[in-house]
């Protein structure tokens, strides 16, 4: 295979190299094809490395940054006056080739405005979006949700371009043939909703390109139903952090039941193998990760608060959507959905 290099924005997020650098170490070591240019400042970065053992590795380069983007940072600030800040380096190189794809933990708003002024939008894309993994019922598989937060709210059109980009990720990065499609929705009914998103939903329809299903209801975001779930970025992101905030509910109150007694402790015991699978396949971590698609380069956004392990997964996001080319195919299936609908 051939090698392919990933830049990391080392100082975004709230704990920045303590995680990112860690999780660098743990791509580095499990994935002999990939190089790493961790960008940030050199003073922090260094002296991690020379903690890991891996100060001069071969496929690891650090370019210094002299400035970082602070979380609560106005993204318009931060994209005017930040040229040197370790987020905007990380995605110039995605621009000047020299990286494949940039993963990020930092400032949302700042991600989006930087990543869309210097990679520009595919050829059709109106707005570029964010997309993510989810569990289902089924445990070898996920759905695609989109858009996560980059947009608060947006037309039928941009729904309608949501839902072929979303199918693009579906086939290419997840191998499935003909994603089932559904827009989410206040109920499964036709009469439901509001007018924009029946308007979206005959566009849908009338797709020649998508494998549209309907409307689906937020109690079915994980049943399966469907391969892509498409919303705007404001129903989306309450959706994501309700979920994620659900996840971590039940996870709590198990481990606090398991403990109130001597006789459920035992239980505990005995079904810890079951209780681990559970608990690994509720854990937000291994779905971190979130993709900015719609853009002339990959860009992978992790969580704030990551940990190494969850920052470790966007890694693998940007190396898997790096070995299938998104971008490219995204423009295809856009243009050829757009084609058809002329």
């Amino acid at each position: 295979m051939h090698s392919l290099t990933v830049a990391l924005d080392v100082m975004g997020g709230d704990s920045g190299p303590l995680v990112t650098i860690p999780s660098a170490i743990m791509a580095i070591n499990n994935l002999p094809t990939l190089k790493l240019t961790l960008v940030g400042d050199e003073a922090a970065i260094l002296p991690l490395l020379k903690q890991h053992n891996c100060f001069e590795h071969p496929r690891i380069t650090v370019l210094h940054a002299s400035e970082s983007i602070a979380m609560d940072e106005k993204p318009s600030a931060a994209l005017r006056t930040k040229k040197d800040s370790s987020m905007r380096k990380a995605i110039e190189l995605v621009k000047a080739g020299d990286a494949d794809a940039v993963v990020s933990a930092g400032n949302t708003g700042a991600l989006l405005a930087i990543s869309h002024y210097v990679l520009k939008k595919l050829s059709g894309i109106e707005r570029p979006a964010l997309i993510s993994h989810l569990p289902i019922t089924n445990s070898n598989s996920h759905a695609l949700m989109l858009d996560l937060g980059a947009n608060v709210f947006c037309d039928s059109d941009t729904l309608f371009q949501f839902a072929l980009m979303g199918a693009a990720m579906a086939e290419e990065v997840d191998g499935k043939e003909s994603p089932r499609v559904a827009l989410l929705n206040m109920g499964e009914e036709d009469i439901k909703g509001s007018d924009r998103i029946k308007q979206t939903a005959t566009l849908l329809n009338e797709s020649e390109e998508l494998n549209y299903i309907g409307f689906i209801e937020g109690n079915d975001i994980f049943s399966g139903k469907a391969d892509v779930i498409v919303c705007d970025g404001f129903v989306g992101n309450i959706a994501l952090k309700t979920c994620e905030g659900v996840a971590k509910l039940v996870m709590s109150k198990v481990m606090k039941i398991i403990q109130d007694s001597k006789f459920t402790r035992i239980l505990g015991v005995l079904l810890n193998p079951t209780l681990k699978k559970i608990v690994k396949r509720l854990n937000p971590d291994q779905y971190n990760g979130a993709s900015l698609i719609g853009l002339r380069g990959i860009v992978v956004k992790s969580h704030g608060n990551a940990t190494s392990s969850a920052f470790y997964n966007a890694i693998l996001e940007a190396v898997k959507e790096v070995e299938r080319q998104v971008p490219d195919k995204i423009k295809s299936k856009v243009e050829l959905g757009l084609l058809k609908r002329s």
